[in-house]
């Protein structure tokens, strides 16, 4: 009987460091024989009430965030065979965070890219941060500044 997949799951915006992130937990995959879940979230929409006009927001955003993965970790993922899963949820990014890694017993680490400078971001602070021993799976920071060299040494 095959062991289940090690999942990776790699919280992305617009942002170098996440980028970083998940090229790192791509090359974990990779290296490991597991697999990588993208997650994507959107500010709440003042305007919901035009479902159609969400739902196209919601779909443009897919469609830009999957564009990001294929750009930060198209090489690794065709070489490794490695196919991400991309979610895209709206709400407070924190709180979607908790609430997903809570409901899943499958996700074995969570993958947050740090800024190079300044405020490490929202999710950096409070994971390492007020709920550091809170989640059910280790939570690996990775720094925005490192080289490409440097990132393949540590993954």
């Amino acid at each position: 009987m095959d062991s289940p997949k090690r999942t990776y799951l790699v919280v992305i915006d617009d942002s170098a460091e996440a980028r970083q992130a998940l090229r790192f937990a791509a090359r974990r995959a990779a290296k490991t024989d597991g697999a990588i879940e993208v997650l994507a979230v959107a500010e709440p929409q003042d305007f919901v009430q035009w479902g159609g006009v969400q739902a196209a927001i919601e779909e443009e955003q897919r469609l830009r965030i999957e564009g990001s993965v294929s750009a930060a970790v198209g090489e690794i993922v065709s070489a490794a065979g490695i196919t991400p899963r991309i979610m895209v949820q709206e709400g407070d990014p924190v709180q979607v965070v908790r609430d997903l890694i809570g409901a899943r017993e499958d996700i074995d680490a969570l993958v947050l890219g740090a800024a190079p400078s300044g405020s490490p971001g929202a999710l950096v602070a409070a994971f390492a941060g007020t709920d550091a021993g809170k989640l059910p799976c280790p939570v690996m920071i990775i720094p925005g500044s490192l080289s490409d060299e440097r990132l393949e040494q540590l993954s």
